[in-house]
Parts: C-alpha cells; sequence; structure tokens
C-alpha cells in the first residue's frame, strides 16, 4: 500500500500514492534535450513486437533508468508536461516503492492508479482482481501513466491493458535499471548532466558571479558531485548559505570528504553528509528525523512533533532545509496555507543512516512516539468536528490547541484526504516497529472513527481493510482476544459483503474462538449470528438452522 501535482488530470480524489501530474514543465529542470527527444521519438516509433508482427496491442511503454539523485523523476515529470496535450485524459501517477525501500505488489499499484481515477475499489479485493479491475479502467482512454521508482517487470506489466482499446495509452516507467521481462522496451539511460547544464543548475542556487569568476573550480564540484543532478541542488545550496565558502573550497571538502559513511557510497552520500555536518546541531538533528516523516510528507506541525521543538524554530529550520535542496516544496497550496514538503526519496536512505549513525534509538523512539501521539490527537478532532455543537466531543475539541482544531467539518475532511497516504504508512510504521503498540492501537482505532465519520463505512471500506487487519497483527502479537475477536469479525463482514463468504465463514469461527478466549458473551453471539448468515448464504440450511439455534440459546441465557 502506500505514496504527489495539478494541471491536466484525471476525475476523482487523489490517492494516497497516485495522483494527476503537472501540466506545467517545473522552472528548475535543466538539460536533458537529447533525452527527451529520443523519448519523444520512441512514442512515434514501431514497437518490436509490432515489427515482428506478433502480439496484441498493447500500450506505447517508455523506461527512463537511472540511480536515485540522477534527474529520472524529474525528467519523467517533465517529459509527461510536455505531453499533456497529447493525452486529453490526463496524467496519473503512481509511486511503486515506499519510502522505506519496500516494493508495492501489483495489487497494490493497481489499487493507487484506481484512486486516482475515482474508481471505486473492492475492500480485500485480490491483486488479480484489482488488476483486472484497472486495466478495464483503462481501456478506451488517452490517459498517461506514469510509475514512478518501479522495481520490476512483475509490477508493471499487469497493469498494462491489451486489445484495440489500449492503443491510446501511455506508460512512462522510471526504474533503477532495465526491467528484464518486459519485451520491445529500449530504456532511455541516464548519467549526469552535461557540462552547461551543470553549470546552470548550480548558477540558480548558488548564483552566477561566484561560478563565472573560477569555471575551472565550477567544473571540478560538477566533476565532484558526478554531473548529477540531486547533489548539485545541494552543492548549490550549501554555496548559497555560506557565502564566504569558494567554489573551489567546497570542491577541495567533497573531494576530502570520505569515500564511505552514512547512505554508503556515491556522489549524492558524500554532498549529503558535508552539507549535514556543516548545519547547526539543533537544524542537523531535526533534518535527520524527517527521515521518519510518513510518507515523506513533511510540515513544521510534523517536523515540531519530531524534533521535540517549538513551531516558529521549526519553521525557519524547514525554509532552511528547502533552501539547501533539502525538501521540496508540495505544489498547489492555497494562499494562506501552511507550507508543505517532501523529503526527495533519493535523499531517504542517506537521512534514515545518519539518524541511525547520530541518534540513541531511545531517542528515535521517542520522536516516532511524539509523532504518533499528534496524529492521534488530529484525527480525534478531525472527528470531533462531525459531531453536533454543543456535544461533549465539541466542547473537548474547543480546548484543544490552535494547531489541533478544525474551524470546519469541511477543513477536517480535506485534511484527512490530503493525509490518507501518511495516515496508512504511519500505522504500517506503529505495527511494524513493534514497540509502540499501545500508541498504533490508538492510532488505528482513530484512523477508523474518522475515515466512517467523514466518509461513511462503505466509502471508507476499501482503507479500513487493511487497517483492520493492521489491528489482527497487534492483537494477536500482543495476545488480546478481545480485540482480535473486534477485527476478524470487521474483516469477515468485509468479505461478506464483497461475495467472499467462505472466507467470511472461516473468519467468523476464529472470531467465535477469540470471543470465547476473551469471555466476551456479546462479541460470541454475534460471531454466531454471522456462521449462521454465512451458512444461509451458501444455502446449507441444517447448518444455518443449528447456528442460529446456539446464537438464540446465547441470547436467552444473556436474559435479552
Amino acid at each position: 500500500m502506500t505514496d504527489q501535482v495539478v494541471g491536466t488530470s484525471t476525475s476523482g480524489p487523489r490517492a494516497p500514492g497516485a495522483s494527476p501530474a503537472s501540466g506545467a514543465p517545473r522552472p528548475d529542470f535543466f538539460g536533458r534535450g537529447r533525452e527527451l527527444r529520443e523519448l519523444r521519438a520512441e512514442i512515434d516509433r514501431a514497437g518490436l513486437d509490432t515489427i515482428a508482427g506478433r502480439g496484441a496491442p498493447r500500450p506505447r511503454f517508455l523506461l527512463i533508468a537511472g540511480a536515485p539523485g540522477s534527474g529520472r523523476t524529474a525528467l519523467a515529470g517533465h517529459l509527461a508536461a510536455s505531453l499533456a496535450d497529447r493525452y486529453p485524459d490526463g496524467v496519473l501517477r503512481a509511486r511503486l516503492t515506499a519510502v522505506d525501500g519496500t516494493a508495492l505488489t501489483e495489487g497494490e499499484a493497481a489499487r493507487l492508479l484506481l484512486d486516482g481515477l475515482g474508481a471505486r475499489t473492492v475492500p480485500g479485493a485480490s491483486d488479480d482482481d484489482l488488476t483486472h479491475a484497472l486495466r478495464q479502467e483503462l481501456a478506451g482512454r488517452r490517459l498517461l501513466v506514469l510509475l514512478d521508482d518501479a522495481a520490476s517487470a512483475e509490477q508493471v506489466d499487469p497493469l498494462m491493458p491489451e486489445g484495440e482499446g489500449a492503443a491510446h495509452l501511455l506508460f512512462v516507467a522510471v526504474s533503477r535499471g532495465p526491467l528484464t521481462g518486459l519485451t520491445g522496451v529500449r530504456p532511455c539511460a541516464l548519467g549526469g548532466l552535461d557540462v552547461p547544464d551543470a553549470h546552470a543548475l548550480l548558477e540558480s542556487r548558488a548564483g552566477e558571479v561566484r561560478l563565472t569568476v573560477d569555471p575551472r573550480a565550477a567544473d571540478c564540484l560538477i566533476e565532484r558531485c558526478g554531473a548529477q543532478p540531486a547533489a548539485l541542488v545541494l552543492a548549490g545550496g550549501y554555496l548559497a548559505a555560506h557565502p564566504k565558502t569558494s567554489v573551489a573550497d567546497l570542491a577541495h571538502r567533497l573531494e576530502q570528504a570520505p569515500a564511505d559513511g552514512p547512505g554508503g557510497p556515491g556522489e549524492l552520500p558524500r554532498m549529503a553528509r558535508l552539507s549535514h555536518d556543516a548545519l547547526p546541531a539543533a537544524a542537523a538533528r531535526t533534518l535527520r528525523l524527517l527521515s521518519f516523516a510518513p510518507a515523506g510528507q513533511v510540515d513544521a506541525h510534523t517536523a515540531s512533533a519530531l524534533a521535540g521543538a517549538s513551531l516558529p524554530v521549526v519553521r525557519t529550520t524547514l525554509g532552511e532545509l528547502a533552501g539547501l535542496g533539502f525538501l521540496r516544496p508540495e505544489p498547489g497550496l492555497e494562499p494562506g496555507e501552511e507550507p508543505r514538503w517532501t523529503v526527495p526519496s533519493c535523499l531517504q536512505p542517506v537521512l534514515r543512516d545518519l539518524a541511525d549513525d547520530h541518534e540513541r534509538p531511545a531517542e528515535l523512539q521517542l520522536a516516532r512516539a511524539r509523532m504518533l501521539e499528534r496524529t492521534v490527537r488530529l484525527l480525534h478532532s478531525c472527528r470531533a468536528v462531525t459531531d453536533p455543537e454543543g456535544s461533549p466531543a465539541r466542547v473537548a475539541l474547543a480546548a484543544l490547541p490552535r494547531a489541533l482544531r478544525f474551524d470546519t467539518a469541511e477543513a477536517a475532511a480535506a485534511w484527512l484526504e490530503r493525509s490518507r497516504g501518511a495516515l496508512l504508512a504511519s500505522a504500517r510504521l506503529a505495527v511494524a516497529d513493534g514497540e509502540l503498540d499501545t500508541l498504533a492501537r490508538r492510532l488505528l482505532a482513530a484512523i477508523v472513527r474518522a475515515m466512517i465519520a467523514h466518509r461513511g463505512a462503505a466509502g471508507a471500506a476499501p482503507d479500513l481493510y487493511p487497517v483492520h487487519g493492521l489491528v489482527l497483527d497487534v492483537a494477536e502479537r500482543r495476545r488480546l482476544p478481545r480485540e482480535k475477536a473486534a477485527a476478524l469479525l470487521n474483516l469477515a463482514d468485509l468479505d461478506a459483503s464483497t461475495g467472499r463468504t467462505r472466507q467470511a465463514l472461516a473468519r467468523y469461527r476464529a472470531a467465535l474462538d477469540a470471543a470465547r478466549a476473551a469471555h466476551d458473551a456479546v462479541a460470541a453471539g454475534r460471531a454466531m449470528e454471522s456462521v449462521a448468515g454465512s451458512y444461509q448464504s451458501l444455502e446449507d440450511w441444517p447448518r444455518a438452522a443449528d447456528w442460529y439455534g446456539r446464537a438464540l440459546t446465547e441470547r436467552l441465557a444473556r436474559g435479552e
């Protein structure tokens, strides 16, 4: 599950990891003219399958391959923006690898794209069902699909439809290298920028004068950065933040910096470590902790919770980190809206290794706990604002600090929709941590209540199915039979509502065992009735009658 830009867009709400891509080229994009020409020419060139006269019509597929930090995602986004007029149904984007490096399954990728298309998905649907539904939705559209950070051909191939309805689709994938298994694909491999383009990128960050007065030093710095865009952005940010440091000095420091360290070898980790080490201690600590921001999404409140620092201080720090190139501003903000940033995925491993290297494990766990506690309080506020005026929840809401309150239900719903991906990522990470189960349980319960309050049980079901699965994981790990029974009942109800009756039946019976272990007569009676209903749906009348009888006896024993 899981990980986002405005202009030509698809219909429907923004998904946690899939989003409409910008229809305007980025002003900070430099170079890659040759690669852009090759990619545009590839769109109109006959594929190898077509030349050989075999295979059903498939979408045109472009692959941009390069190391993280090579500008591969920026190139794909720039290409998509320049082609927007050729694809009137929009540009759809999904990231196929989570910020922690976990590759999405093809079903998870399909769900993200279906959400981006505004298509309703079935709770708990299998990977095959999801990819089939996606192929049906895509067929016949004139759409550009941008798949960022694809890990394998197995992720991508099931997403693409075949037949005449697929002829007007364009898939653009970004990956580290060739996606072995996809036939007829000519990868566009990215190296460093051409020297003039690298100079232009540095000048945009550090100013023209400093590079003009010492062009040889600038060439040397570009070489030390491998002409990689992400490393050059950090180098330019460093020069802008240190006006007394010459270009030659920075090139020398970069040459003398250890070849290996947190984040591993390479030009980008080395430049990131150098820039990090030059920061004041408090700012460097904030930067390291941003690697734990859910889905890489950062605002002042999230950073304040992680670092345990005041909002004014954190706002200043985030502005400085953005100037250095460690954060990218999120586009499309409304006037007066709190700025939001994204930690570039290529920097996530470096920052996470720096955090592990500099922080004690207890400090990292405390930072995560602070962030989760704030998220829980925000979710409580998000749900409470839907209650009537004067209700206990609204009275409690008024007593919260201003930063944790929503003025209207509409504002709360907008925050919930925008934060879906980050909330689900927070839940997964909290459960995976294993040391924060109490907070994880509170977070999961708050997510369920807030989503149902704003979207209704049916509308929230596709997101709640994995949440109930996480509740079950924690309940089994902590041996909490009452919560295990509740999670199994919720999952079984969703299975039953989508026609997976036998799967629901198995879960209802497991819920009955858990309810009996917890001595929860109400849950046990509910499970018995549901078992009976499942047998009734399967037209197994004797078993249905038997289980309805057991449920009736249970109720009568409770005096109902």
